[in-house]
């Protein structure tokens, strides 16, 4: 490969563990390749004020067990623009990049697709802690920010049984209940609630009671953000009702973005990261790499960005059925 090929990476959305590994994958999988790599700063915005800083083998050592994104990151209301879409591969050419690698979540990739239609060379890499993009089993920081609320959750439950409590646990996931639910399955939450299945305050108040009566000694209830019910006004009404338990709430918000990358997001982060660029290398453009199985496959992002991901019926029906 010509060394002049320039590749353009960036991070953009909400950050996700396993964007440090990523960002590493990308830049040393180029250096074999013997490309060069561009981080832009700030996502999108970075591609606008033309904030580019060359990245080198050296530059990423250390970076692996980080969280965050050390280009950082942001949510660019701009690039929804056609005139800074424009400024933005005014810039990227300016430059001389052969193509750029994208990762984020649904709203990236959406920006990734608006510039591969006005002819640039993009790839992109699903990172999303909620686990809503379509077209990949898993996205970067799944698995971490799924071990940091079962870490907080069996730490709850200590105290949820030492008052004889029932303790409302508010996860992220404002459209998709794939964290709620895989938390309920595995921190055995005696229920779990989620944007893809709508409840009523009176459902919750007599699923607990019930707990109650069958001699529990507490009760965990795992709310996902987007859920019909709010966490807080929830637990006010279970309190009114009485329902043998005293409510607590905990919202674990915005811990479970950060921490170090598991094993499972470190391997993965790597997989993606040398796909994406040997896809842009290969001229291949308007894509994703997605896990599908065990194999990384490259998924159109016209049909990423035209569907998402939702909770498993499998799952949710796992998750009532354990409940016991």
């Amino acid at each position: 490969m010509d060394k002049d090929f320039k590749i353009g990476l960036l991070t953009s959305g909400g950050d996700s563990p396993g964007m440090n590994p990523c960002i590493r994958a990308v830049v040393r999988a180029a250096s074999v390749n013997n490309a060069q790599v561009l981080g832009v700063k700030d996502g999108f915005e970075g591609l606008i004020n033309g904030e580019f800083h060359p990245l080198g083998v050296r530059d990423v050592g250390g970076i692996l067990q980080r969280g965050g994104t050390i280009l950082q990151t942001r949510r660019s209301t701009r690039f929804l623009e056609p005139h800074y879409q424009r400024e933005a591969i005014r810039n990227m050419n300016s430059m001389g990049m052969d193509g750029l690698i994208v990762a984020g979540g649904n709203g990236s990739l959406s920006g990734a697709h608006a510039l591969a239609e006005q002819g640039v060379k993009v790839v992109a890499i699903p990172a999303s802690i909620d686990n809503d993009v379509w077209g990949t089993n898993m996205a970067i920081g799944v698995d971490t920010a799924m071990n940091t609320i079962m870490e907080a959750v069996d730490k709850l439950r200590d105290t949820a049984a030492s008052h004889g409590r029932a303790f409302l646990i508010e996860t992220m996931g404002r459209d998709c209940g794939y964290l709620a639910v895989m938390a309920g399955i595995v921190c055995g939450a005696e229920m779990v609630l989620i944007p893809e299945v709508a409840v009523t305050v009176k459902e919750v108040a007599t699923a607990v009671e019930d707990a109650y009566r069958r001699g529990k000694t507490h009760a965990i209830i795992i709310v996902a953000e987007g859920a019909s019910v709010k966490t807080t006004e929830l637990a006010a009404a279970l309190d009114a009702e009485d329902v043998g338990f005293t409510t607590r709430v905990t919202i674990l918000g915005h811990i479970q973005r950060g921490g170090s990358p598991t094993a499972f997001d470190r391997m993965l982060a790597a997989r993606l990261g040398i796909k994406a660029v040997q896809a842009l290398l290969a001229s291949e453009s308007d894509v994703m790499v997605g896990l599908q199985g065990r194999e990384v496959e490259l998924i159109p992002l016209a049909e990423v960005t035209t569907r998402s991901r939702t909770a498993s019926q499998e799952y949710i029906a796992m998750a009532h059925m354990l409940a016991r």
